[in-house]
């Protein structure tokens, strides 16, 4: 790095000890997978100095610490060597606990040292209840376990979290004091990485932006753009307070609540849960996505018993269409990407919609090499002003909006503004231009989200898209989306209505209506076969009927999905008789069939009513379904198991009235000659034994 500039030695004078040169991370980042946060927390043990011998002894010490103590996965056995033969050691790791109920016990697990029964005290997890939702990044001391008769091989003797054991927010906002707004935000983009002296100010804001839902509760925003622009990097590197997850996992049980469980997910653990490739949800349970508009309205759901949570969403995804083709475009929307479940309802709810393709795409050329703060100070500054600061009411006595400012209009706009005066101002009021600099900006994000929704309304409902805000001397502004602001389209949408079974488009004009089968097809940006958004289901559904047939010895094509699929929609309760779940492949079947009513979302309880003889081994067939039952809990789905020895016919019920009769039940498959051979995973090429299904409905 060159001679330290302005900022640098301003930064170094009010936060001794609180910044680092972010290209010591640019060094020792490459190869590692350990977030950021981590890494500066390394660095600000030993590098935190402005002089070069300090901080080139530290970069030894950082470096070696990171080779004794952070283990790479295909190094799991020397790891748990090591600590057999030392009798204990030290790790860098992501630790997570889970409780076993069949055990009434905790086991905890570090990602990479290939262990899942290391024993945990209490202390541990109760300290640290992230421990049990996501899990934290921790030093970790593991030791080896000398008693034979115990279960596990290794326990945790010392556990301390990864960030700030104190941190002085009064503090922060008086070094605050000595920096312009302008310096300030350049601060906070080099403590990010990157150089703002290549940032317009314009991007500046977006990534201010990107950090609102850190510092705000229940703020819910929506970013989408290309591929490579750091969308996901505050929430996976940035802040130990938010978690990444992916779209398979957005059900109810991990993010709102599980009743099987009686416990709390992820909103209410995380300042931020945020959705990588919001493209992807998969959302089974329409319950899932109700519940979330409840808590995107007001931080709060009920499941049984209410639950209050200050938890922020954010959905960050790709968009593979030309923005300007869209935007001009009667068919499209920004909001394409989204799948079918995300409809209007939760669109409303997004205080801002950011412009990612304005973003610049991931490359050295925009790494800042100067002083920053230590990404985990920054990220304790956030966490205190998420749980014990609120701009709102500031914003509102300050905040003047014009005429078309509807109720969650308002709503998002100031939450944004507020979210900027916690991050830029943390010590005190913005001046009326800052101030005014903010309101435009949230006005114009929560525009975006408005005029994609009124694009797909065939009413009015969403038309009032001019909004503005007045200034200090009663100047009305409306706000335009830069992208969409001379676009008809957007600014004039169509409105459809039905003619002859075709969609007619009639203009904002009058003029002729354009048959919508005319519009003329968007190509994506690029984006190859296997990354671009996955295609709508198919909204029909067949009418279900009766069913009577024989599967015939070698037949394939048959598996549980294919046969009773299609019967276990809307069903909450399936109950299975079978006197045979007794062998290691009829309980694998079992399980399989398990997993068939998970696919639905909506059944919550299955029952097991099965049978046993003078050989059964009683004790080894109920360990197995102990750990079917434990994970079907996670799911949010009991399992009842009972015995009857009397039992002999098969029949599974579901209770939407629908009775399913296999004559051999779930063991209707043949053996594979070998289990390398095709259909010994995948049922449908597996080959079958002869058997009658009958499909009937019971009123």
């Amino acid at each position: 790095m060159s001679q330290l500039d302005e900022l640098d030695r301003q930064l170094i004078a009010a936060f001794d000890g609180k910044v680092v040169r972010k290209d010591l991370l640019h060094r020792i980042k490459k190869g590692t997978n350990v977030p950021t946060f981590v890494l500066e927390f390394l660095l600000a043990r030993f590098c935190a100095s402005d002089d070069q011998a300090e901080i080139d002894a530290g970069m030894e010490a950082v470096l070696a610490t990171l080779q004794d103590n952070y283990v790479r996965p295909d190094e799991a056995n020397a790891a748990q060597s090591k600590v057999a033969t030392k009798g204990k050691h030290r790790f860098i790791d992501k630790v997570h606990v889970r409780f076993v109920e069949k055990e009434k016990r905790h086991w905890a697990s570090l990602e990479n040292f290939n262990s899942q029964r290391i024993a945990v005290g209490e202390k541990f997890y109760r300290d640290n209840d992230r421990l049990l939702e996501g899990g934290i990044w921790a030093e970790v001391t593991l030791a080896h376990n000398e008693v034979d008769e115990d279960n596990y091989a290794f326990y945790i003797e010392d556990l301390r979290p990864i960030q700030l054991s104190r941190f002085d927010f009064e503090q922060y906002a008086e070094g605050r004091k000595s920096f312009s707004r302008d310096q300030w935000l350049d601060a906070i983009m080099r403590s990010v990485g990157l150089e703002p002296s290549k940032l317009s100010q314009r991007v500046k804001f977006h990534f201010v932006a990107r950090l609102a839902s850190l510092v705000e509760p229940n703020y819910n925003y929506i970013e989408l753009g290309p591929r490579g622009t750091g969308k996901s990097y505050f929430f996976s590197e940035f802040s130990p307070y938010a978690t990444l997850i992916s779209g398979g996992q957005a059900t109810k049980a991990t993010l709102f609540y599980n009743n099987a469980r009686r416990k709390v997910g992820l909103v209410g653990y995380w300042d931020t849960v945020a959705f990588d490739e919001v493209g992807g949800i998969k959302v089974r349970d329409p319950d899932t996505i109700q519940i979330m508009k409840d808590f995107m309205a007001n931080g709060r759901f009920s499941r049984g018993a209410e639950v209050i949570a200050d938890a922020s969403l954010s959905f960050v995804g790709n968009i593979d269409l030309s923005v300007s083709q869209v935007v001009h475009s009667t068919e499209y929307d920004l909001f394409q990407p989204l799948p079918p479940e995300l409809d209007l309802a939760v669109m409303d709810r997004f205080a801002a919609y950011i412009p990612g393709w304005e973003m610049p795409k991931n490359s050295s050329e925009f790494l800042t090499s100067r002083y920053g703060f230590i990404t985990d100070y920054l990220a304790e500054a956030f966490h205190y002003q998420f749980k014990h600061t609120n701009r709102y009411e500031e914003v509102s006595r300050q905040i003047r909006l014009g005429k078309d400012i509807e109720g969650r209009d308002e709503k998002g706009i100031k939450k944004t503004v507020a979210a900027f005066l916690k991050i830029l101002h943390p010590d005190g009021a913005a001046s009326e231009q800052d101030f005014a600099e903010y309101v435009e900006y949230a006005v114009e994000c929560r525009r975006r989200v408005k005029e994609q929704m009124n694009k797909r309304k065939p009413d009015d409902e969403f038309a009032r898209i001019n909004l503005s805000y007045v200034t200090a001397d009663g100047t009305e502004v409306v706000v335009f989306c830069p992208e969409s602001k001379d676009a008809l389209a957007t600014q004039q949408p169509a409105r459809r209505q039905l003619d002859k079974g075709n969609v007619a488009i009639t203009t904002p004009s009058g003029d002729e209506p354009i048959r919508a089968h005319d519009a003329p097809p968007l190509q994506p940006i690029s984006a190859s076969s296997d990354e671009s958004a996955p295609p709508r289901p198919d909204q029909s559904i067949n009418r279900l009927k009766e069913q009577h047939f024989t599967i015939l010895y070698g037949d394939s094509g048959h598996s549980y999905e294919t046969i009773m699929g299609p019967y276990l929609q809307g069903a909450k309760e399936v109950t299975i008789e079978d006197p045979y779940i007794r062998m290691q492949h009829q309980i694998q079947n079992f399980v399989r069939f398990c997993e068939t009513c998970l696919k639905p979302g909506s059944i919550k309880t299955i029952n097991l009513i099965s049978s046993y003889d003078d050989s059964t081994q009683l004790a080894d067939i109920s360990e197995k379904l102990e750990d079917l039952k434990q994970s079907l809990i996670e799911a949010d789905v009991v399992l009842n198991i009972s015995l009857n020895p009397n039992l002999h016919d098969r029949e599974i019920r579901i209770d939407n009235g629908w009775h399913i009769k296999i004559g051999r039940g779930l063991d209707f498959y043949q053996k594979p000659s070998s289990w390398f051979e095709v259909g010994a995973n995948d049922l449908t090429l597996r080959k079958c034994l002869e058997t009658k299904v009958d499909i009937f409905h019971v009123a």
